[in-house]
């Protein structure tokens, strides 16, 4: 497709934009829910059928998988800016998240300060502990503004961490239904200062926007790969800081969480002293395999070019959308603006519009919390988000 947007960052991009060889799914749907769950690129499916090819006929002799895993892990690391030693790999986003949940200390009345607006995988966790261990969650409510854009303010985030009694802050780098991305590295420096740990929920934004651990003092973070990392569901990452690996319990325990795993005789119940103590058993070879595929994939491109490419489609999807007479309620001002775009109607049913989307046009998007919303990835072309403006039903 001829796709009029330049993005004047790595020119790799562009190979990828539109062409159906390497994303298949452009020759079925115009498909619009990359924050749900995302097709695989090519390559993260070949990948799937060469560990099949290579497991039906000789098993894992000859094959070099588990270097593989070992080549993503690194990867991982140096995409959030964090050392190989601080990397898990876990099934899902629920899991890493359940690790901090389940692995802190805590003492009763301890306070978790999160948003009123968070996905289930990081608020069960939290409400476990408060059933069962006494500690408090507190949820600050998400606001509105004067143009109707949706958005949890960081200056009352912070000033419910300031109470003595919070001991930590768990939120998403990307709130999964209005699209808001939060500012991590204020939140973390204020949470370093004042003795808080920062847990994040990055499924929303890793690999397509900037995550530095470091720099924003993130203590934990996961993320599954099944989103904007275009992997395989079941296959994802959890960061722990160096420093508090071993005071964090693993959530489960098995043959793999301790050193010298493989003398299987000899019941040494050693943890080990780095990541790897999160992990109790055998990997999700093939996920992670195809989970390394995708993400070489996006590392060659680059996240400068990602975002920036993310940017130019959802302004003009925006644009287009409040034309026809559309509420936005997507935060976009400075850095607050994500991949998700969610927008409402006042004239129509917006189950019916996701429904006829699909049936009528091969277009995918999605609703929650009762708003239509819309999550294009870096491939998706223009043509692709005018026709999606162009069938949308006007007001």
């Amino acid at each position: 497709m001829n796709d009029p947007i330049t993005t004047p960052t790595n020119s790799n991009i562009h190979s990828y934009i539109g062409n159906p060889d390497a994303f298949p799914v452009l020759r079925h749907w115009h498909f619009f829910n990359h924050a749900g769950v995302a097709p695989l690129p090519r390559v993260a499916a070949e990948a799937l059928r060469e560990f099949a090819r290579q497991a039906q006929e000789g098993a894992y002799l000859a094959t070099h998988w588990y270097a593989d895993i070992e080549k993503l892990r690194q990867s991982a690391a140096a995409m959030m800016n964090a050392h190989r030693d601080e990397i898990a790999f876990v099934k899902n986003t629920s899991e890493g998240i359940s690790i901090v949940a389940n692995g802190i200390d805590w003492q009763f009345g301890d306070q978790v300060v999160t948003s009123s607006v968070e996905y289930p995988a990081n608020v069960y966790p939290w409400m476990e502990q408060a059933r069962g261990r006494g500690i408090k969650l507190v949820m600050v409510p998400e606001e509105k503004d004067d143009h109707g854009r949706r958005f949890v303010p960081l200056e009352k985030l912070l000033a419910a961490a300031s109470d003595p009694k919070c001991r930590l802050v768990a939120l998403s780098h990307v709130e999964f239904a209005s699209g808001q991305r939060h500012d991590l590295a204020a939140i973390g420096d204020f949470c370093r200062a004042n003795g808080k740990l920062l847990c994040v929920d990055a499924i929303q934004s890793l690999g397509v926007f900037p995550v530095d651990v470091k720099a924003m003092k993130i203590d934990f973070l996961s993320a599954d790969g099944h989103k904007w990392l275009l992997g395989p569901e079941g296959a994802g990452v959890f960061y722990c800081r160096r420093e508090l690996i071993e005071r964090t319990r693993p959530l489960m325990v098995g043959w793999m969480n301790v050193i010298e795993a493989q003398k299987y005789g000899d019941y040494n119940y050693t943890l080990r002293a780095d990541a790897g103590r999160f992990e109790c058993g055998t990997h999700n070879v093939p996920g992670l395999l195809s989970f390394k595929a995708s993400f070489d994939l996006l590392h060659a491109i680059g996240t400068e070019a990602l975002s920036h490419r993310i940017k130019e489609i959802t302004d003009r999807l925006i644009l287009g959308v409040m034309l026809k007479g559309y509420q936005v309620i997507s935060p976009r001002a400075g850095l607050d603006w994500s991949g998700i775009v969610s927008f409402t109607s006042s004239l129509h049913n917006h189950e019916q519009i996701v429904v006829a989307l699909r049936k009528q046009h091969h277009i995918e998007i999605a609703m929650r919390e009762g708003r239509l919303r819309v999550s294009p990835h870096f491939y998706n072309t223009v043509e692709q988000i005018d026709r999606l403006i162009d069938v949308l039903p006007g007001h």
